[in-house]
C-alpha cells in the first residue's frame, strides 16, 4: 500500500515529465531508516544489516523519479555525507524515540546539517521512529530536545511513526510531498 500511496500524490505534483525528486534520508545509526526505506520501496523488511557505505532506492512511477538515499550513520563515514547534499529536494531525518541517551548526539547532527550550505532552505522532516515501543517519547517531546522550533529558514515537520508497522508513514510522506520545492535544475 505504501508505495502506490505515495507515488500516486507524487504524480498529481508532477510538473515536467523528467522532474528528478530527490530524497536525503539520515540519521544516527539504528534510527530505523533502512527500515523505513524498506517501507517506502513495499520490501520485505524482516533481513536488515547495519548499511555499510549507503545503499540508494529509486523508485519510479510515469516519469517521476523518487531516489531515497539511506545513509549509514556510523560516525567513521558520516564525513562522507556531504558528498551526497548537491540538489537535495527533501531532508528527512530519522530518529530513534526510545533511545534518549543520544538524543543529545542526534540532536546536533541535526544541527550540523540545518548548517550545510548545500542544503540551505531544503524543507526537513523529522521522524520520530520507533513509535511502536513503550519507551518511546512523544513527537512533541523530541521536538522541543531537537530545538525544532528555533528553525527559521526552511518548512518543517515532525511525524511520529514507526517504520516496522508503518504507522506515520504515509503522513509523512504526504507533508514531503506537499512540500518539495520544485528546484529549477
Amino acid at each position: 500500500m505504501g508505495t502506490m500511496g505515495l507515488l500516486s500524490i507524487l504524480r498529481r505534483l508532477k510538473q515536467s515529465p523528467e522532474q528528478e525528486v530527490r530524497l536525503l534520508l539520515l540519521g544516527l545509526d539504528n534510527a530505523g531508516k533502512t527500515t523505513l526505506l524498506k517501507q517506502l520501496a513495499a520490501e520485505d523488511i524482516s533481513h536488515i544489516t547495519p548499511t555499510q557505505g549507503f545503499n540508494i532506492k529509486s523508485m519510479q512511477s510515469s516519469g517521476f523519479k523518487l531516489n531515497v538515499w539511506d545513509i549509514g550513520g556510523q560516525r567513521k563515514i558520516r564525513p562522507y555525507w556531504r558528498n551526497y547534499f548537491e540538489n537535495t529536494d527533501m531532508l528527512i531525518y530519522v530518529i530513534d524515540s526510545s533511545d534518549r541517551k543520544r538524543f543529545e548526539e542526534t540532536s546536533l547532527e541535526l544541527a550540523e546539517l540545518l548548517e550545510e550550505e548545500k542544503l540551505a532552505a531544503v524543507p526537513l522532516l523529522v521522524f520520530a521512529n520507533k513509535q511502536d515501543l513503550m519507551s518511546a517519547s512523544p513527537a512533541s517531546e523530541l521536538a522541543e530536545s531537537l530545538n525544532l522550533h528555533t528553525i527559521r529558514d526552511r518548512m518543517w515537520q515532525v511525524q511520529a511513526c514507526s517504520a516496522l508497522t508503518a504507522e506515520g508513514v504515509q503522513d509523512g510522506m504526504t507533508w514531503v510531498c506537499r512540500n518539495i520545492r520544485f528546484r529549477k535544475r
